[in-house]
């Protein structure tokens, strides 16, 4: 039996919000319900995920346990961003031990975890081709990224997106090389 709530609001959170699930990324929750399992009484907050067509039921007593929380505020979204300018920190480890650190960061939800990956993963054009599990890692990062500066900007999902490629060409030795610098390289290899 499910009774639904639409108005109220539990542990700072209510409907039509949108809200941070760590291992789904940005979803908005759709409505409260009660409903009884196996004789009890259970609060779920309903998130639908739109883009991945996906509805989710958290039980309101374990909101905490699993992360869940509000949008970051614009100003984390800012220092996120900016994270992107740096200069990539790769390991050199083995990929695989890499690939966790990476998949443990995406599924985090920390905004600032996650533009950590977007940078160290980014390949410009001018640079060698990623692996598919390099390329899979990233597109996931820069999704989740993505949905989140959109939501907390109010911006579509493409603007979102290219406010992030914007960020990450502005990154060290990242710019395609202007005419100039070709030239001097071209001069430098003839000498």
């Amino acid at each position: 039996m499910t009774i639904k709530k639409t108005s109220q609001g539990k542990q700072g959170f209510k409907t039509g919000e949108h809200v941070v699930y760590p291992s789904h990324g940005v979803g908005r929750i759709v409505a409260i319900e009660e409903q009884s399992i196996a004789g009890h009484s259970l609060e779920l907050f309903v998130i639908s995920f739109e883009k991945d067509k996906m509805t989710l039921r958290v039980p309101v007593a374990k909101v905490t346990s699993a992360g869940m929380r509000k949008l970051s505020e614009p100003d984390l979204v800012t220092k996120g961003l900016e994270t992107l300018t740096g200069r990539a920190r790769v390991k050199k480890t083995m990929w695989s031990r890499r690939a966790q650190e990476y998949e443990a960061k995406i599924n985090s939800g920390d905004l600032i975890a996650i533009a950590e990956v977007v940078r160290d993963l980014f390949r410009a054009d001018t640079q060698p081709e990623q692996s598919y599990s390099e390329r899979q890692l990233y597109e996931s990062a820069l999704d989740r990224m993505m949905r989140e500066v959109a939501a907390v900007q109010k911006l579509t999902d493409s603007e979102a997106q290219k406010l992030i490629e914007a960020q990450l060409a502005k990154g060290p030795r990242r710019a395609p090389k202007s005419e100039e610098a070709e030239l001097e390289d071209a001069q430098d290899e003839a000498a």
